[in-house]
């Protein structure tokens, strides 16, 4: 991969939208990942306004403190950047108070409600900024096994690295010196108060996914594990199609208008 080429790419890509809706800049919520660290570097490279978002929720100190040493990196590198921290710990124990049991004693809805609190923030704070909310999903998240909240993290303006691999963002942040803490940290969606990685909660890591994403061979050939990488990924993609293609339209037939 041309590393230095693919940057020139992708932030001349992020000025030319940015430039073209008219608007000043990015907003990105920074969790303490690769992801976020790499999207956000690639926003302030732009030479916009780029807003730092922090919205610990029950957060994990190791996530917490990550986030916070990359926005300082950020904040020392570009005088253009800003950072804000929005606690959101009490608007979330409020509402999982007042919602049904069915909701509350659900993991998944619980940690899913906590992505959506997050993207209405940053939302809430791209509008009157006239800033633009950057994804930081990649490409075997947004378009392999679907690993992202529907209307949580999925809901953003524009994905500056969802034709990346986790490789490939590991290598570019790299490139643009992303703190090392942040580079060797395992990969987590920062939603579960017990700090599980994406591996834990997918059954694979994102070399292996990779692998299953790009494989075309024979499966007789495959190993026990290569077939069960296969099996998960497989799975996983076709359960989550309804978050990697548009909403279905009820289409109404011309005679019955």
């Amino acid at each position: 991969m041309n590393k230095k080429g693919v940057v020139e790419h992708i932030t001349n890509w992020l000025n030319n939208y940015c430039d073209e809706s008219k608007m000043q800049g990015f907003v990105v919520g920074i969790s303490g990942g690769i992801d976020s660290a790499l999207t956000s570097t690639l926003c302030a490279l732009t030479g916009k306004k780029t807003i730092l978002v922090t919205m610990p929720i029950r957060q994990t100190k190791s996530e917490y403190d990550r986030a916070k040493l990359h926005i300082e990196d950020l904040l020392n590198r570009f005088e253009h950047v800003e950072a804000l921290e929005i606690n959101l710990t009490d608007t979330f124990s409020l509402l999982e108070q007042t919602l049904p049991d069915s909701s509350q004693n659900d993991h998944l809805t619980m940690a899913n409600v906590r992505s959506r609190l997050r993207m209405t923030t940053l939302y809430a704070i791209a509008q009157p900024n006239k800033c633009l909310v950057a994804g930081t999903g990649n490409k075997i998240e947004d378009f392999g096994v679907g690993f992202f909240t529907k209307y949580g993290d999925g809901g953003v303006d524009l994905s500056p690295i969802a034709d990346l691999t986790k490789t490939q963002v590991r290598q570019l942040a790299e490139e643009l010196n992303v703190i090392k803490s942040i580079c060797e940290a395992a990969p987590t969606d920062g939603l579960w108060e017990d700090g599980r990685t994406d591996e834990d909660q997918i059954g694979a890591s994102y070399p292996e996914l990779e692998w299953a994403m790009d494989f075309n061979g024979n499966k007789s050939d495959l190993s026990e594990r290569q077939s069960e990488v296969l099996s998960i990924y497989t799975r996983l993609n076709r359960l989550n199609q309804h978050k990697m293609n548009p909403i279905p339209v009820c289409k109404i037939p011309l005679d019955l208008f």
